[in-house]
């Protein structure tokens, strides 16, 4: 009797670890995924996808919610080499892309126009001041940006204008920030929104949950459509996301088949309305549907010495789901903590490491990062990257899609696609200049609002001065033939058309000014991209969308994430950006700078036990993006809001192990490393008293002077034999006093610096007497 042949399963589950397996296998029913940093949690995220086509799943019944689309991209080239081009059929996008994508088909259901506009940050401050205005309220008081977030938070927590009139807790926080008519904002905020067809990125969030909620006809067409929902890093998902979610897998109807995946100790994103709530809820909120859990917990990125750092770090948060991170990468080099006595020392030991590093372990640019709190910590930085001639790239600056160029002529093609773009319209009815002033303007929107029509409306029909008339009526005119040429025309002709006609093309053109040629690069730049979206092949996943539409190339740039539109990544530079930014990322060396506290913890965060957890939980995410070396460094002393103030070491550097530890690394004698800050710190979070030689004498520990409340002396006081402090050197001994009346010259020993002798002129010093 033959035996039964061995099924042999397939290949790329061959690639997995047993537990990474059976988070891929386990299709069916709530599955929820704690991936640890490192621990192949895009791997296992692809290949259920993969999989789940592989076993006869339709890609188009899978939705696949991220947060970037450059992490979609990479999901879709990832199950591509699996399953072939099925891959492009799946429903792969961050929550914004995709949810558009079902506004665009369903948008009638909630009074709005398939060909909706999406407002960025810029246009909903432009309509928000507008407003401001309108209601005569002083723009220093009610400042547009303040006014957008309070909004923001409100769609986030599924507040509507409405019920934020009626909530007495919103009124009185308003009323106590001197701000009482937020809420008569927000309401005609919407209302403007509306007229103008045009969603801002949360309407795309708030505007599909009520269209989920008030139409069962959709929202049941959607749970049978779609027969497999994944959510990747869910830990950064908000109230409004989730309860999206939700809607769509935990009702009758749907097979409730959820995969989410994520790390609860990477939570790092509550001031954009993140919630590690819901993380924490989701066993809980499925557990009647026999939900299933996977942990994955071997790290593949990091040596052991940085990963048991990490664990010992995380281990002080209270709420969190309990796991043990562990890697089989062998001990590795040991942390490396730099202490100096001012941030510009900091700076210069840092770029001198970087240097050590690339000639000592052959390491390139590229693998290096220094990761920072705050964006404005990157200046001392670059300063000395500079001038060690270390090529480098700072993450967060302008977006190309943000210049006035690019901006300017955006702006055209969105009034082609939506005359009723309020925005678009303000920003470009006169520019380039063509005779329609303020006061014609003026009168375009009095008559807007006093019969309920757009702005393009009011324009055809505003009573204006000849000159002015004649220019309206080119203006609508280039609008309406590009209408018309958008049935034949493909979006990149479009494009250039109404660069030529609307006169921008001549404008950029006749700059000869440097900055002016960098402008017509740019604007240059925008038209290849469209050509590029053009010519670029695709197979089509869209329903009810034409894949090359100036429309479609719209809703792709209005979607970008700050990563989506970064440019080259494989240029050989270190890499400078703030640690939120830096969450996904992995480098060989990293450096976390500036740990003192009020920086790193921020001081934002002290007043409440849910801030310091978040604060950690982002120096777990900055200690986890390296690979094989962590350097950490801080500085006595560091000038902020322009004024010296003297830190402490962040407790976060008393929560690192010890022995994970190489050394605490001074640019001072070597006598003077009695005083250890750290040391001191480390006693005051573990209790355990640091040896006699590192305690150093009460007057270090205890400094007797409060350097935010710091008095010079008198010149006359300075004389030989006086101990001072000074603001940046600390304290230090006057050997000696010479020069004439008025040109006094004190010597002082600072025997905390590297060069202790210093030379100070008295009339100009700011010295207290000890």
């Amino acid at each position: 009797m033959s035996s039964q042949p061995t099924v042999k399963p397939p290949h790329y589950l061959d690639e997995l670890n047993e537990v990474q397996r059976q988070a891929v296998t386990t299709t069916d029913g709530p599955v929820l995924v704690i991936a640890g940093p490192g621990s192949g949690k895009t791997r296992v995220l692809t290949y259920r996808i993969a999989h789940l086509i592989e076993q006869g799943s339709a890609p188009w019944e899978i939705l696949a919610l991220t947060f970037t689309n450059k992490a979609a991209r990479e999901m879709k080239d990832r199950i591509a080499k699996v399953v072939g081009p099925r891959a492009s059929n799946i429903w792969a996008g961050t929550f914004h892309s995709l949810f558009a994508r079902i506004l665009r088909v369903e948008a009638n259901h909630i009074g709005y126009p398939s060909n909706f506009t999406i407002y960025d940050t810029d246009d909903t401050k432009s309509l928000l001041g507008q407003i401001i205005r309108e209601l005569s309220l002083d723009p220093k008081v009610y400042q547009a940006n303040a006014i957008k977030n309070r909004i923001s938070s409100a769609k986030s927590n599924l507040i509507t204008p409405k019920s934020y009139a009626l909530n007495e807790e919103l009124l009185a926080q308003d009323k106590q920030a001197k701000m009482p008519l937020v809420s008569q904002i927000y309401t005609k905020y919407v209302e403007r929104c509306k007229r103008a067809g045009a969603m801002d990125f949360d309407d795309l969030l708030f505007r599909l949950y009520e269209l989920l909620q008030n139409h069962p006809e959709v929202v049941k067409k959607y749970r049978q459509k779609f027969r497999y929902v994944l959510v990747d890093e869910f830990q950064d998902t908000n109230t409004l996301q989730y309860a999206i979610v939700k809607r769509l897998v935990q009702y009758e109807g749907s097979p409730r088949n959820i995969c989410v995946v994520g790390d609860d100790a990477q939570s790092i994103y509550a001031f954009r309305g993140a919630t590690i709530q819901n993380i924490l809820d989701f066993e809980n909120d499925f557990s009647q549907y026999g939900i299933q859990t996977f942990k994955l917990e071997q790290n593949y990125r990091s040596t052991e010495t940085i990963v048991a750092t990490a664990n010992a770090v995380i281990g002080h948060n209270s709420r969190q789901i309990q796991k043990k991170i562990w890697s089989d990468k062998g001990h590795g080099e040991k942390i490396r903590v730099i202490r100096e006595m001012d941030d510009n020392l900091e700076g210069r030991r840092v770029a001198d490491t970087i240097l050590e590093q690339k000639n000592r372990f052959h390491l390139q640019n590229q693998d290096i990062a220094i990761l920072y709190r705050t964006n404005a910590q990157s200046r001392i930085f670059e300063e000395y990257l500079r001038r060690f001639n270390i090529a480098y790239r700072v993450y967060g600056g302008l977006s190309f899609y943000q210049r006035k160029e690019v901006k300017d002529l955006i702006a055209y093609l969105r009034l082609v696609v939506n005359p009723n773009d309020e925005e678009a319209f303000r920003r470009v009815i006169n520019f380039p200049k063509r005779g329609i002033g303020d006061t014609s303007v003026g009168k375009v929107i009095s008559l807007a609002g006093q019969q309920s029509m757009s702005l393009f409306d009011a324009l055809r029909h505003v009573a204006l001065p000849t000159r002015a008339r004649h220019a309206a009526d080119g203006f609508i005119d280039v609008i309406e033939k590009a209408q018309r040429k958008s049935a034949t025309a493909s979006a990149y002709e479009l494009a250039e058309a109404i660069a030529r006609r609307s006169g921008l093309l001549d404008f950029y053109r006749n700059d000869n000014s440097i900055e002016g040629m960098g402008r017509l690069e740019n604007f240059q730049a925008l038209l290849d991209g469209i050509k590029s979206f053009v010519e670029e092949d695709s197979v089509s996943d869209t329903e009810n969308l034409p894949d090359k539409s100036l429309a479609t190339y719209l809703q792709n740039i209005a979607l970008l994430t700050d990563f989506d539109t970064e440019g080259d990544e494989s240029k050989d530079v270190v890499t400078l950006m703030s640690v939120h930014a830096a969450k996904g990322l992995e480098f060989k060396s990293v450096f976390v700078v500036g740990l003192e506290e009020k920086l790193f913890p921020s001081w934002m965060s002290m007043d409440s036990a849910e801030g310091m957890d978040e604060e950690r939980r982002l120096f777990y995410v900055a200690i986890t993006r390296a690979e094989l070396f962590l350097t950490l460094s801080y500085a006595n002393t560091r000038y902020r809001y322009g004024k010296m103030t003297m830190n402490e070491p962040s407790r976060f550097l008393a929560e690192v192990p010890a022995e994970a530890v190489e050394s605490t690394s001074y640019s001072r004698r070597s006598n003077d490393h009695e005083f250890d800050p750290l040391a001191q710190q480390r006693a005051r979070v573990t209790g355990v008293v640091p040896p006699a030689r590192l305690r150093g004498t009460a007057k270090f520990a205890e400094p007797r002077v409060d350097m935010e409340n710091f008095q010079p002396s008198p010149s006359e006081e300075i004389v030989a034999g006086v101990r001072v402090l000074h603001q940046k050197f600390g304290e230090g001994k006057v050997t000696k006093v010479d020069g004439g009346a008025g040109n006094q010259i004190a010597t002082i020993h600072f025997s905390d610096l590297a060069q202790p002798e210093k030379r100070i002129m008295l009339k100009f010093a700011k010295l207290q007497v000890l």
